[in-house]
């Protein structure tokens, strides 16, 4: 009997999920999977900081993971970026401008003239958030780039060209954060 109850409690302990990583107490998972059944693992996360305040964890998730910034952004995989709102809000104003910062810190002028239209749609797309609220930036391959906001899709911005701009607003020479650079790509 004795021998029974450790088999039965080490299979229920060997079944178990792996537990999730938590920041900010916010639990955030492993591996999550695309509508079309793709597969990503969370290749890293952390706190978005603007002096001492906290405004999101972003979580990084690559179908093919990686830690060197021009591999991730070029690789042709699937990839989701998460934003989990810590600060109170947010508004539009201020989302639109750190995302036209972003691109143009990182963009060349002909990237920014060339993606000019994807740029004002994928700004249009979003409205003030809250804390709890989630962004999701999610690049699936020959589709483009689907954007949601609480689970409710707002649109899609077609090519990677846009995608690989995008990302390097936290992976690239001018990252929003050195720090969270270095954590989404899991140095």
């Amino acid at each position: 009997m004795r021998r029974f109850t450790i088999t039965a409690m080490l299979c229920c302990v060997m079944c178990s999920p792996v537990v999730a990583r938590e920041i900010a107490g916010v639990a955030l998972d492993e591996q999550i999977t695309q509508a079309d059944g793709t597969v990503l693992q969370l290749n890293g996360a952390g706190i978005r900081s603007k002096f001492v305040v906290k405004v999101y964890i972003a979580m990084l998730y690559l179908e093919n993971p990686g830690n060197d910034r021009d591999q991730v952004i070029a690789d042709p995989g699937a990839k989701q970026l998460i934003m989990h709102f810590l600060y109170k809000e947010v508004d539009k104003d201020a989302l639109v401008e750190a995302w036209n910062d972003g691109f143009t810190g990182n963009g060349t002028p002909e990237q920014l003239e060339t993606l000019k239209s994807e740029i004002a749609e994928f700004n249009g797309l979003f409205d003030t958030v809250k804390k709890g609220d989630r962004i999701v930036l999610d690049y699936a391959p020959g589709t483009g780039t689907t954007v949601s906001i609480n689970a409710a899709e707002k649109g899609t911005i077609v090519g990677k060209e846009f995608n690989d701009l995008l990302l390097s607003i936290w992976l690239g020479d001018k990252p929003v954060a050195e720090k969270l650079r270095k954590a989404l790509l899991g140095n």
